[in-house]
């Protein structure tokens, strides 16, 4: 539950320099560019997928680990 709260805060922190993007005037906007499209954006996809799909990754791990830890028989 920890984890997840982390995640959120950071994906909503990760969402204000994108805001300010859109919103910010157009003679600022080439400023930020590089750093919203590169940095900003694909974190936030990221932790965003993380919040929606991490449930199947993390059961996908912890199956592969198993199978690893069984060895062949």
């Amino acid at each position: 539950m920890t984890s997840r709260s982390i995640v959120r805060w950071l994906h909503i922190a990760l969402a204000v320099p994108i805001i300010g993007y859109i919103y910010s005037p157009f003679e600022v906007i080439p400023d930020y560019a590089p750093a919203t499209r590169f940095v900003f954006l694909p974190a936030m996809l990221l932790s965003g997928l993380w919040m929606w799909k991490g449930h199947l990754l993390r059961r996908l791990v912890s199956k592969r680990a198993a199978t690893k830890r069984e060895g062949p028989v």
